[in-house]
């Protein structure tokens, strides 16, 4: 979006945001909705986002305004990119750094050979099973509640597909990795399971969305500088 204020953002806008680290979403969405709502000076305006990023992750999210938040449902649908880390020899509840280490198991003994080949189990179609701390409902209620309370929950496979998978740096325990999947893909998981895979434990410790579709992070905007853009006096 090059356009100066006053722009109307009643007839809809696509921003694309480099979330920061440790914001929520919907933070975001928050955000952006108070700057627009000042600039517009229409405290009805619609602000959505096009796919959820963990508080824990940074990267790109698209957020539309106005009549443009009818192509949310388009954008969700479109490949996503990730890169980041996972940790090998432990593993967490949340197959991620939300919640402490509970398990721990040798790692000394991979090799580079061993980790390059799991990645190839993961490649094209493939079921996974979501973390029990996600915001999938079940019954109405987000599954993390449950889990969060120590509740057992129960888990169905879903669909989806791994276009790219590469391992980018070994360091063990650490492992940096590139992916690029469908919608509905949760990198958490695919952490969990290549631990799995390897006979370890593994789970994700550093995570970033760099591309949605065409659109890459590189071209994201700040999250401040975006607000004082909309409006330069919020």
């Amino acid at each position: 979006m090059n356009s100066k204020p006053p722009y109307n953002y009643e007839e809809g806008a696509l921003f694309l945001i480099d979330k920061p680290l440790h914001w929520t979403s919907f933070d975001v969405v928050n955000k952006l909705r108070f700057a627009l709502r000042k600039a517009s000076g229409n405290k009805k305006i619609k602000v959505g986002h096009a796919g959820t990023l963990d508080p824990l992750a940074s990267g790109l999210l698209l957020v539309c305004c106005g009549k443009y938040t009818k192509s949310i449902d388009n954008l969700q649908a479109m490949t996503k990119e990730y890169t980041g880390t996972f940790k090998l020899g432990a593993t967490t509840p949340s197959y991620d750094a939300e919640t402490e280490e509970n398990a721990h198991f040798p790692f000394e003994q991979l090799t580079e050979v061993d980790i390059r080949a799991a990645v190839q189990q993961f490649l094209g179609d493939i079921q996974q099973f979501p973390p029990a701390f996600s915001a999938i409902k079940v019954e109405g209620k987000p599954l993390y509640l449950a889990a969060r309370k120590g509740e057992e929950v129960e888990l169905k496979a879903r669909s989806l597909t791994i276009y790219e998978f590469e391992i980018s740096r070994i360091e063990l325990p650490y492992v940096d990795f590139r992916v690029s999947c469908s919608k509905g893909t949760y990198i958490r998981s695919l952490a969990h399971d290549f631990g799995k895979a390897l006979n370890s434990g593994a789970y994700l410790s550093a995570l970033r969305r760099t591309k949605i579709g065409e659109y890459d992070v590189k071209d994201a905007w700040d999250l401040g500088e975006l607000v004082e853009f909309v409006n330069p006096s919020t």
